[in-house]
C-alpha cells in the first residue's frame, strides 16, 4: 500500500491563520477598512453561498466587510489565496440570515459541500465553523457560571468575573480500519444509524490514553478483537461539534481467530468482513461513509481506489 497520495477531504486547508494579529487591537478597524478583506457568514451549521450559474463549481459567498452585517460573533480567520487577502467569520441569528439571504439553498452545510469547493473554501469552512461551535458551547465560565466575553479576535474567551481565559478545545478521536490475515476489512454498524450503513470502528481518546491505546481499547471494547501492529495514517477536523479525527490501520493480533468478532450490542450492532471483490458485490445493499469523512479516506487506501461496484459507478453515499 502507497502512503503517498490525497490527503483526507477536510485536511486540505492552505489558510495562514495569522496568529500573531489576534492580540492586536486594532485587527477588526483594520479589516473593515481594507478593500481586500472578505467576510463568511455562517448560521447555525451552513455557510452562505455564492448563487450557482450553470455548470459553476459550489464556492462560498464572501463579502466585504461593508456588506456583511455585524453577526452575534466575529473572528479572524487568517490570510488566504493572496498576501494582501484576510478571512472573517460572522455568525448571524435566524433572523439576520434570511435578511441577507433568504433563499435557503443558498446556506449550505460542510457535509454537503466541501469536497467540492476548492482548498481555501474548504479550508476557511472547516475552521469558521469549528470556531463558531466553540463559541457557541462557551458562553459561560465553566468554573463559576459567570458569563464569556469574546477576545483576541475571536480565539478566546475572557470570564467576566474574574478574567480567566478560555481557548478553543479540540477532542481527539481515533478511526481505525482494521484487517486481518488475509487482508480482509472489518466494518461496523452503529446502533444510531439506518440498518445497513457500515464505517470503520471508533472512539474518543480517554484522559490519560495514548493514541495507540485508544486504538487496541476502542477495537476491542467494540468488536471483542485484540489488535496490534497499529499505525498512524492521517488526520482531519471534524467540527461536529469539535473533534479531530485521528486515522490508524491495525491488524488482528497473531493467534486471535477473525471469526470471534462480536459487536458490543450496544455501539455496535454488526460487524463484517470484507474482501475487495465482497466489498464491490455489496454495492445498493451496503451504504458506506460518505465523501467527507476520513472513513471513506482509509477504507479507499485499502481498497487502491474508489469502491466500484461490478459495471456500476462507485459505491458512495454522500451523506
Amino acid at each position: 500500500m502507497n502512503d503517498e497520495g490525497p490527503t483526507p477531504p477536510f485536511a486540505r486547508a492552505v489558510i495562514d491563520r495569522d496568529a500573531e494579529r489576534r492580540a492586536d487591537p486594532a485587527i477588526f478597524d483594520d479589516f473593515d477598512a481594507d478593500p481586500a478583506s472578505r467576510v463568511l457568514l455562517v448560521h447555525g451549521d451552513r455557510a452562505l453561498f455564492a448563487e450557482q450559474v450553470e455548470g459553476s463549481a459550489p464556492a462560498l459567498e464572501l463579502l466585504h466587510p461593508a456588506d456583511a452585517p455585524a453577526g452575534s460573533l466575529r473572528a479572524y480567520l487568517g490570510r488566504g489565496d493572496a498576501p494582501a487577502r484576510a478571512y472573517e467569520l460572522r455568525v448571524v441569528d435566524d433572523a439576520t440570515a434570511e435578511a441577507v439571504e433568504p433563499e435557503a439553498a443558498r446556506w449550505v452545510g460542510l457535509r454537503a459541500a466541501a469536497t467540492r469547493l476548492d482548498e481555501l473554501g474548504a479550508g476557511l469552512f472547516v475552521e469558521a465553523l469549528a470556531l463558531a461551535n466553540w463559541h457557541a458551547a462557551h458562553g459561560f465560565c465553566p468554573r463559576c457560571g459567570s458569563t464569556t466575553t469574546p477576545v483576541q479576535a475571536g480565539w478566546a474567551r475572557r470570564c467576566d468575573r474574574d478574567a480567566a481565559m478560555l481557548f478553543p478545545r479540540t477532542d481527539p478521536a481515533v478511526i481505525v480500519l482494521v484487517t486481518d490475515d488475509d487482508d480482509r476489512l472489518l466494518l461496523g454498524s452503529n446502533a444510531l444509524w439506518e440498518q445497513r450503513r457500515f464505517s470503520l470502528l471508533a472512539g474518543f481518546v480517554e484522559p490519560g490514553e495514548s493514541l495507540e491505546d485508544a486504538v487496541v481499547r476502542e477495537i476491542h471494547e467494540e468488536a471483542g478483537l485484540a489488535v496490534d501492529r497499529v499505525e498512524y495514517r492521517g488526520s482531519q477536523p471534524w467540527p461536529f461539534p469539535a473533534s479531530l479525527m485521528l486515522g490508524f490501520e491495525a491488524r488482528v493480533a497473531p493467534g486471535v481467530d477473525p471469526a470471534t468478532a462480536k459487536p458490543d450490542g450496544e455501539e455496535i450492532l454488526e460487524l463484517r468482513w470484507f474482501t475487495r471483490d465482497e466489498l464491490a458485490e455489496a454495492w445498493g445493499g451496503v451504504t458506506l461513509p460518505g465523501e467527507t469523512s476520513i472513513a471513506r479516506w482509509l477504507i479507499e487506501r485499502w481498497y487502491g481506489g474508489p469502491v466500484v461496484a461490478p459495471d456500476r459507478s462507485p459505491a458512495w453515499s454522500t451523506s
